[in-house]
């Protein structure tokens, strides 16, 4: 059996199981859920947890066996210049100090953290609109 036949078995049981508990929940209704402690939301989240821990494991697999198989080179070259953007975006993050809306205290290193992924998503999609652009272009000029 291929590996794609059994990962669409288990997806299939994992969405059987999570439509049951979503509709055992429904059927008990809030009030009786938050009158239990949230009793009949373990079992919704051990699913929840299940899943999230197949797909990460998944996902680490078949990215480990796409970088063995595949050329090395490119994907550091691609790695060392995502590393390089974010150590560009961090730079140039200023990390203040502030209160959110709730009166909790963010502190400067996680502002600057924010900031940075700010820059870096920013960067990234100028990247990827330019790149898409030239892409656009690069077909037109070669009818």
């Amino acid at each position: 059996m291929g590996l794609h036949k059994i990962s669409k078995i288990v997806a299939l049981v994992l969405g059987v199981a999570g439509v049951l508990l979503w509709g055992m929940l429904m059927i008990k209704g809030d009030k009786a859920v938050i009158a239990s402690g949230g009793e009949g939301l373990d079992s919704f989240l051990y699913v929840a947890y299940l899943t999230f821990a197949l797909l990460l494991i998944t996902v680490v697999v078949f990215v480990v066996k796409g970088i063995l198989g595949g050329d090395v080179k490119k994907t550091l070259m691609s790695v060392g210049s995502f590393l390089l953007i974010f150590v560009i975006s961090y730079v140039m993050a200023d990390g203040v100090e502030s209160f959110t809306k709730d009166g909790e205290l963010v502190t400067a290193q996680a502002s600057r953290y924010i900031g940075a992924g700010l820059y870096t998503f920013y960067i990234l999609s100028v990247v990827a609109v330019v790149a898409m652009a030239f892409s656009g272009v690069k077909k037109l000029t070669k009818r």
